[in-house]
């Protein structure tokens, strides 16, 4: 909407993984974090910090969709507390869905999205003329790979607690085929999909096998966004969407959000060093996406910034998610009017809230 207050949304960041597994306290500065965490396994594990509320606050990125990933056991980013069954994978979805609600009960300038209202809260809070102290960051909560969802029918229990986006995979799980590991949704990906169109829960596409993506982009009746996806144009892998996966998502009224990660935006064999990785990157990406889609109603951002990865491997001029305001003048320079820009900042997934999200 036109009216809606300038700020951005990030579609994609793992801030209760970052709490759980490495202690990243959402509420402390990135740059706080950065220092307190030299020389530390934290930081050799995942760089150097670049989300924190502070910043999110000075950046005007005032929502955020905050996920529930847990890893399975043999993934090198479960830290040794990855799940085997589903019940191990239920129990560490709720220790992140717990994080949010605490980080909301107990900051004033963090609030939980689950219905419109709540939305409208916290743009509200952006109007202008509201003072920085009473700036909300909101929180939309997103389930990264469906596995704490131990059967189908639970859906309504994870609706409860506040998800409201579903990406059914990150690797392969019970319900789809996932990033490097080829194939369909499963008989409980069926059901999965058709449990969620009842509640109107927004399907999230990101990390799912092609032919799983295919499948669901044809039959779920719900929204749909891929959340942190790339084209493969710029970095060959099942990780990313292929041109015709892109249009396909367009063709749903999806919104895709552009990943932020050098290793996402160049090919893989030749992932440029961060000061050889200059932003106007970002902007080429999002640029194609809009030829691709036929306008820029598809396209939003989705940093996954803090995602097993740091400062050290985002663009050359981008320090915290406070920098994300920097690709405003860059699309501006390639002839993007101030409505297309403010679509992509925000519009585009609003829209998709909009239409999802209960009164």
């Amino acid at each position: 909407m036109s009216n809606d207050p300038h700020i951005i949304l990030d579609a994609h960041l793992d801030i209760a993984w970052n709490a759980d597994l490495f202690g990243r306290d959402f509420t402390e500065s990135a740059l706080s974090k950065r220092t307190r965490e030299v020389g530390s396994e934290v930081e050799t594990y995942l760089g150097g910090a670049t989300v924190g509320l502070p910043e999110m606050l000075l950046g005007r990125v005032g929502i955020a969709f905050g996920t529930i990933y847990t890893p399975p056991a043999n993934s090198k980013l479960s830290r040794g507390r990855g799940y085997e069954t589903p019940g191990q994978a239920h129990t560490l979805g709720l220790t992140q869905a717990d994080i949010y609600h605490k980080l909301a009960d107990s900051h004033p300038n963090i609030a939980l999205i689950r219905t419109q209202k709540e939305l409208q809260n916290v743009l509200d809070s952006w109007a202008e003329g509201v003072p920085l102290t009473d700036h909300k960051v909101g929180i939309v909560i997103l389930m990264e790979g469906a596995d704490p969802i131990r059967e189908p029918s639970e859906v309504d229990f994870w609706y409860e607690r506040g998800v409201r986006i579903i990406g059914p995979a990150w690797g392969a799980t019970r319900y789809s085929g996932g990033t490097a590991s080829p194939g369909g949704l499963t008989p409980l990906g069926h059901d999965l999909l058709s449990v969620m169109s009842r509640y109107k829960a927004i399907l999230d596409l990101s990390h799912m096998a092609e032919e799983a993506y295919l499948q669901a982009v044809d039959r779920y009746e719900g929204q749909i966004i891929a959340s942190h996806s790339n084209p493969r144009r710029f970095c060959e892998s099942d990780r990313h969407l292929s041109d015709d996966m892109v249009r396909r998502l367009a063709e749903r009224d999806g919104v895709m959000g552009v990943v932020m990660y050098n290793r996402f935006m160049w090919q893989l064999s030749a992932t440029p060093d961060k000061a050889d990785a200059p932003m106007t990157r970002i902007a080429e990406i999002i640029d194609h996406i809009c030829q691709v889609t036929g306008s820029a109603r598809h396209v939003g951002l989705g940093s996954d910034w803090d995602g097993g990865f740091g400062m050290e491997r985002i663009p050359a001029e981008m320090d915290t998610i406070g920098d994300l305001r920097l690709l405003r003048p860059l699309l501006a320079g390639r002839g993007y009017s101030d409505a297309d820009i403010g679509a992509i900042e925000r519009g585009n997934f609003l829209r998709v809230l909009r239409a999802a999200l209960p009164y």
